[in-house]
Order: structure tokens, then sequence, then C-alpha cells
């Protein structure tokens, strides 16, 4: 690797940025649902490497922007598939969307190289590339209204026991901390045999904190049963008025179904049925036979459901509505964290372009706490919530328990839909919360409140999951102090990379 290394920092020109586009591929085959992490110990010295011999801080930036324009292009590839939902309407947008997805992403990761190639060599400019990274990430989580899609934190959410063990630090420092810790422990290998050992240390670290938090007892709330229902509706069909007594048909039934599994598992608990993103064909807060014929199908159970709504101004909100009986919800929420272009069309953009409801729907107030009759207290996201780390929890008002609702029929069978249920995993452990999840065509599932999987209903399949609500943990630090500790750590690295130390050697 070493002679790579040495050859990589001599190359210019066009064999430069072709090396950086070749590398910024490899790095997206660490994301989820791949997870191939030896990946990045190659990819992130190269970096370094291509970094260090840049010319200028220009040449560095083109080096950076080749890197992460490929890595984007990869890992967002699962976009073409929303477009082909309205492939008639929007076909010239597919050999557009991703390319320029990745464009307005790319210079994030320029901006870090650009960083780190005025940091000396070795050590120093790892952290400094680890800590702008970080800080980038940051930055794009709230440039444009955010898109904090993949962060490389995501990359430890595995599925199984090695994901358990290794997203255990985002309790302590978000997702943003273990992208830092994975860029850090990444570029190691560069850094000659004492930096290696030095990158296996880490790991062995990481691994024994990740250990030592699972091995408390696991919480519990007994009392409540869950039932996740999954229609499997593809997308094109929800639009078909001529199918939406059929599909609201299949809800009722795979509820009714649902409730009688859990009255038979725990028949004194109290059941809770939760029905995807947009599920209710019909507005629930207006059709009141739709809220009987479901009343009827859970049998006095509690319905979460997706439905959308129309306000006082006639304009269209996705909603998550709590019915307690056949009458009015006992509660509603309604997303905030819209989806750009999918929702509603950027201001900042010259050409309007937009999937759903013309006009666009309106955003709801911010995180928020659902206080429902014989339920603990809950904390909805919808769909895109979900990827925005400590942005999805009313602080002052934390809930008990996690409810993600989403639609990704959106996406198909692609790596798009097990991206989103990774950062859906990482929301429970980084708020100490359970987290259940009820996607259209999947993935369902639900997770304790350090990440477990308890309970899954894969992709495209029609169907319902019943799952025993677990209990929350203490707030952890990441759930108290939010950003700011990733945020902080990120600039400390960036200050030990760019700032001569007298206490450290070459």
């Amino acid at each position: 690797m070493k002679l790579a290394l040495v050859w990589l920092a001599t190359v210019s020109g066009w064999r430069a940025h072709l090396a950086a586009a070749v590398l910024g591929l490899l790095s997206a085959l660490a994301l989820p649902p791949l997870h191939v992490l030896p990946l990045l110990l190659v990819a992130v010295p190269a970096l370094l490497a291509l970094i260090g011999g840049a010319p200028t801080w220009r040449g560095a930036a083109l080096r950076g922007f080749w890197f992460g324009f490929a890595h984007h292009l990869v890992g967002l590839y699962w976009i073409t598939e929303a477009i082909l939902v309205d492939a008639a309407r929007y076909w010239w947008l597919v050999p557009l969307a991703v390319p320029a997805t990745a464009l307005i992403l790319a210079p994030f990761i320029a901006a870090a190289c650009v960083i780190a190639w005025f940091a000396r060599p070795g050590w120093r400019r790892a952290f400094a590339l680890a800590g702008a990274w970080v800080l980038t990430d940051l930055a794009r989580q709230f440039v444009a209204t955010g898109f904090p899609w993949n962060p490389w934190g995501a990359d430890w959410a595995v599925p199984g026991g090695f994901g358990d063990v290794f997203i255990q630090p985002a309790a302590w420092v978000g997702v943003h901390g273990l992208t830092l810790l994975t860029l850090l422990v990444a570029a190691t290998p560069g850094l000659g045999r004492r930096g290696m050992a030095m990158g296996v240390a880490g790991l062995l670290v990481w691994a024994g904190f990740g250990a030592w938090r699972l091995s408390a007892p696991p919480p519990s709330l007994p009392g409540v049963e869950v039932v996740l229902v999954q229609g499997n509706v593809a997308e094109q069909e929800s639009w078909n008025r001529d199918r939406a007594i059929a599909i609201f048909r299949r809800y009722l039934a795979l509820s009714r179904a649902g409730v009688e599994e859990a009255r038979a598992k725990a028949p004194a608990d109290v059941h809770v049925v939760v029905w995807p993103e947009g599920a209710s064909p019909f507005l629930l807060d207006r059709d009141a036979a739709a809220r009987a014929a479901i009343d009827g199908a859970i049998e006095g159970a509690t319905g979460l459901i997706g439905s959308d709504r129309f306000g006082a101004d006639d304009r269209p909100r996705n909603s998550l509505m709590a019915l307690v009986g056949p009458g009015q919800p006992a509660a509603i929420y309604d997303k905030w964290h819209l989806v750009p272009f999918g929702e509603y069309s950027p201001a900042w953009v010259p050409v309007a372009v937009q999937l759903v409801h013309g006009d666009g729907f309106v955003p709801g107030p911010g995180p928020q706490t659902l206080h429902v009759p014989g339920l603990p207290p809950l904390g909805p996201l919808i769909c895109y919530e979900a990827i925005f780390p400590g942005e999805v929890v009313d602080a002052p008002d934390r809930p008990d328990w996690l409810v993600n609702v989403t639609n990704d029929a959106w996406f198909g069978d692609s790596s798009g839909p097990r991206q989103h249920l990774a950062a859906a995993r990482l929301r429970a452990v980084e708020e100490g919360l359970p987290l259940v999840r009820a996607a259209n065509t999947g993935i369902s599932a639900a997770f304790d409140a350090y990440g477990r999987e308890q309970a899954r209903l894969g992709m495209d399949v029609t169907g319902t999951v019943v799952v025993a609500l677990q209990g929350k943990v203490a707030a952890p630090p990441f759930a108290r102090l939010g950003l700011a500790i990733p945020g902080v750590l990120a600039g400390l690295a960036l200050l030990a990379g760019v700032v001569r130390l007298r206490s450290f050697n070459d």
C-alpha cells in the first residue's frame, strides 16, 4: 500500500481526478446496505495522498470534488427510482437528477479537502480532514433546507450484533461523531505501523464501549403491543382513485388480522396499530365513514394512521393521526421536514419540479410529542424526517418512544429504503428511545433504545408484524446536547490538525 500512496502523491492532471473518482466510488460501497467497511481503509489514506500531492489548494479542491461526485453518484442512484414512478412527465430528469444532486453535494467534500491541504502531512492532515469533513456534513444538514443523507457514521449500522456494538457511541456523539471516528480510524493505514496500531487500538476501545453499553439490562415497558401494517401498495397504484377502496380494504383486513394476533399474544395489553405514511386514501379528519371503518377493523385499539389533510388555507399537510374510537382524531402531527421536489419546489431552484400535489405541502411547526389517551407519549417522524440527527424530538417534552411512518415505495427495491432504515435505527440510539417503523412496501421494523432490532418485515411483503413496545433509557449525552457535541469534537480535531502543538512530534 505504501508504494500506491507514493504514486498517488505524484500523479497529476486527469489521472489524479480519475483516481479520486474511483476512490469515491469505492467508498460508497461501505454505505448501507453493502457495508464493505474495509474499503475505507483504502479510500481515506489514498484520498489523503491525493490531497498532499496537489500543487495548490485549487488542485486539492478538484480532487475532493471528483471524490465526492463519484461517492454521491453511487450512493444516491436510487433517486432515479422516484422519477420513474411518473416517467411520462419527468423522463427528462432521469439522466440529470442523480448527477445534479451529486454535483450539489460534492463541494462539501471538496471544501474539507481544501482545509486538509493546508495542514501538514501525516496525522495532522488526517485530523484536519476528519474535522473539516464532519463540519461540512453538519453544514449539509442545514444548507438549502438540508440533505444529511448517508453520513459515513451510518456505515456501521450493519444488521445484527456487529452493528449493534459499533453504533453505540452515537448515544454520546451522534452519527456525525461516528463519522469523525470512522475517518480517523480509516486514515491510520497511511500513517505507518504506529498509526495502524493506534487504529487497531481505537477499534478495540470502540468495540469495548459498545459491548459495555449493551451489557446493561434491556429497558422494559410492559403492557403495549404494536401492530405494524405493511400494505405493500405500489406508488402508481396509490395514485389511482379507482383503487382507493381496494387499498383501504387491504389495510383494514391486515389491521384486523394483526390485532387478533396481538390480542392472542397479550390479551390484557394496550394495542396500537400503525399504518405507513399516507396509507389512508381518504382524508381521515373529514371522513367519518373511513374513521368508523378503521375503528371497526381494529376493534378498540388505537390507530396511528398516515393520512393527508387540508388546513383552513385549503393546502395539504402530510400527517399522522391518532384515532381513539370513530370520532375526530385524538391528536394530529404534521410533517415539518418536507422533501424538496417531492413535496414542494424550493424557491431557490429556478425550475419548478414537484411530483406530489401541485402547490406543495405546508410544513408543520417542528418536532412534537403526541399525548394520546392510553399510550405512552410518542414522538412521530414522517419519512424524510428520520434522517436529521438532533432534530427529531421535542426535548422539553421528551417522548417515551418514536414512531416512524414512511412510504419508501417511491424508491423500489433499491438501496434507498435500506439506507433510510439505517438512519431511523441510529435515531433510536442517539435519543435512547425505542423506535417502531411502518413502511408501505418495507422495510417495517422495531428497534429498542439501543438500536437492536426486535422485529422486521422485509421488502415487498404484504403483512403485519406484532412487537412488544420496549422501554426508553435515560437521555444519553447526545439527546441532551445534540449537534453541539459532534460540532465541538470536529472543531477540536480540525484545530489539532492545523495548529502545530509543541508537545507532539511529526
